[in-house]
């Protein structure tokens, strides 16, 4: 069969073993906010872009989308006079679909939206996509009960609905969602994917609003690579699962090449240039680092340890590493241009430019075909070696390297007990969402590190994290292609990077492995979370919040009657406050251009 199951292979129950019936039986908690029968929600200010230079050109393509208030759920006797409640929930029909590559986890989003709806209203309808967009603008559909989802319960992969090569993006597919919703009269659409899912539906949202479509678009960021992340999104569903399926294939390596004390491992990860583990490919990028100044750095590593009598050690390396290489990056785009015109395989050199011809006939037979970044480094850190000990100038051992790519075995993966529960909760959210008639919103969980109880619940507008691309830096840069939500870059001054260069000595002269094992449901190692969620502190929702509350407070204080002193001492600070923020907020100081 292809990689396309036929239609009557969705919905199917699973034939599931011991460890998957006994996941299947675990129901995850809600946060306070989200139980019971009523929906309260608190509106904010307005949400702008944090792309200040790019906000204008967002506005203008985003009209009807652009600029809605930011919304917090709340538990039903939080004391907030301006709350909104919703007690009445009519009938509602609600449509879901898959987009993007499978992440461990999307199976949960569609149980607890499932929940939701039923637990509002019984006579509620979830009816899922089959085949992703595809299945959307074919209308093939399936309505979910608790049965069909029996199987499928903190289970991994995307099989309950499939999904194709999916994108939501020409006038023609927009106009075939678009009709798709209205002939199934569906309240609203849940777009469950990554960056280019979300971005999809902030435009399905914005042309369904334009439109006057009476269905609503709701995005769920759910996508293995960690690279959907803003000051409204903490983390994805799917990279806790990533994490830590990746961390035991590494730690089985790293003890391998610990035990018989001869290898070099290269290990590419799966993700782009903005994964997790990307930091390093991050700095490759920010130095312009050439393949061959990596390559010295490797072997200049290589040679320390030998001299400490370790001649083994594991080198990870991000999939993207290619494209932070500038080098590597102007010769792909050499060779993608080619490919585009026609050029076959065998006569790309003699069509390339002289330098790029010179760089592509340097590069080992084997590798110009498909660049495998860890096949290109071991060879080339192999040859570097060998000279080094010809040269007599290295007295190690004679280097072997093995080669491993740990990519696509983990997008199945049973997914984490974290990934089970946010997933759950992001899909209560969106019936949240949907039942304070909200339109073009992505559902946001903040406080993750916090146990369940505690984590706040909220909706952002997607137009909101979007941002422009550059060519370059500076507020007279030019504006390029379309407003999107890109993938969030490494943030060098942030915590999880400084603890990466804390370290980085001792990584690289010591054997400091450990083995987290098997991904575990529950038990130990059943609660943690990534580093990175763990040492950040991106409780951005929480802050708007706090923010207003002072607001609140200020002006309670400051009113027609208090005394000179109290108003001298409100305009002073505030006079203050004003000329920082101002000048934080302009584009030469936030520095947001890129590429």
């Amino acid at each position: 069969m292809g990689s396309v199951a036929m239609d009557s292979d969705y919905g199917v129950p699973r034939e599931l073993s011991a460890l998957q019936k006994a996941r299947a039986l675990y129901r995850p908690d809600l946060p306070s906010c989200l139980q019971g029968t009523t929906v309260k929600v608190e509106y904010g200010d307005a949400a702008i872009a944090a792309d200040v230079a790019g906000a204008h050109v967002i506005s203008h393509a985003f009209p009807h989308t652009y600029g809605q208030p930011l919304a917090h759920f709340l538990r039903k006797t939080a004391a907030v006079p301006d709350a909104t409640v919703i007690t009445e929930h009519p009938v509602v029909r609600v449509g879901v679909v898959f987009s993007g590559r499978q992440s461990p986890g999307g199976h949960n989003v569609i149980w607890g939206l499932h929940d939701a709806i039923k637990a509002h209203n019984a006579n509620s309808k979830l009816i899922g996509f089959l085949g992703g967009t595809d299945g959307l603008f074919a209308q093939k559909t399936l309505e979910i009960s608790d049965e069909v989802l029996s199987s499928y319960k903190n289970q991994g992969g995307y099989d309950l609905l499939g999904r194709t090569r999916d994108q939501i993006r020409t006038t023609e597919q927009v106009n075939a969602a678009m009709t798709a919703c209205q002939a199934l009269k569906l309240d609203a659409l849940v777009i469950i994917g990554g960056v280019t899912s979300n971005t999809d539906a902030a435009q399905l949202a914005e042309t369904f609003a334009e439109s006057k479509c009476s269905t609503k678009v709701v995005g769920v960021p759910v996508t293995l690579n960690g690279d959907l992340k803003n000051q409204f999104v903490e983390t994805a569903v799917g990279f806790d699962t990533i994490c830590k399926v990746n961390s035991q294939l590494i730690s089985n390596v790293c003890t391998d090449a610990l035990s018989a004390e001869k290898y070099y491992y290269f290990v590419r990860l799966m993700g782009r240039k903005a994964s997790h583990v990307a930091l390093e490919c991050e700095e490759v990028a920010a130095s312009k680092l050439t393949i061959f100044d990596i390559t010295k750095q490797i072997c200049d590593a290589v040679h320390a340890r030998a001299e400490k009598d370790k001649n083994h050690g594991v080198v990870l390396i991000p999939e993207g590493l290619v494209e932070s290489i500038p080098e590597l990056y102007a010769l792909l785009q050499e060779i993608h241009g080619l490919h585009d015109k026609g050029v076959s395989v065998e006569n790309i050199s003699s069509h390339l430019s002289p330098w790029a011809s010179a760089l592509f006939e340097f590069l080992p037979p084997f590798i110009r075909k498909q660049i495998e970044t860890e096949k290109l480094l071991a060879q080339l850190v192999e040859a570097e070696m060998n000279k080094r000990l010809k040269e007599g100038t290295y007295k190690g051992k004679k280097f072997n390297a093995i080669c491993h790519f740990f990519g696509y075995q983990a997008r199945g993966a049973l997914p984490s007990k974290f990934d089970c529960d946010y997933a759950y909760v992001l899909g209560h959210v969106c019936y949240h969402i949907l039942a304070a008639g909200l339109n073009g919103y992505m559902a946001t969980v903040t406080n993750l590190k916090s146990p369940v109880n505690k984590w706040k619940c909220g909706a952002a507008p997607i137009t909101s994290m979007m941002t422009v691309k550059r060519w370059s830096r500076g507020p007279a840069a030019s504006q390029i292609g379309k407003p999107a939500v890109h993938m969030a870059s490494v943030d060098f001054k942030g915590k999880p990077y400084e603890l990466l260069r804390q370290n980085s000595s001792s990584f690289l002269m010591e054997d400091i492995y450990r083995n987290p094992g098997p991904l575990q449901f529950e038990g130990p190692g059943g609660e943690t979370k990534p580093i990175s969620l763990c040492v950040e502190d991106r409780d951005y929702m929480g802050r708007i919040k706090q923010l207003q509350e002072y607001l609140e407070k200020v002006k309670s204080i400051v009113k027609p009657g208090c005394s000179q002193d109290v108003l001298k001492a409100a305009l002073s600070a505030m006079a203050s406050v004003t000329e920082m923020l101002t000048i934080m907020s302009s584009p030469s100081f936030s520095g947001q251009a890129t590429i």
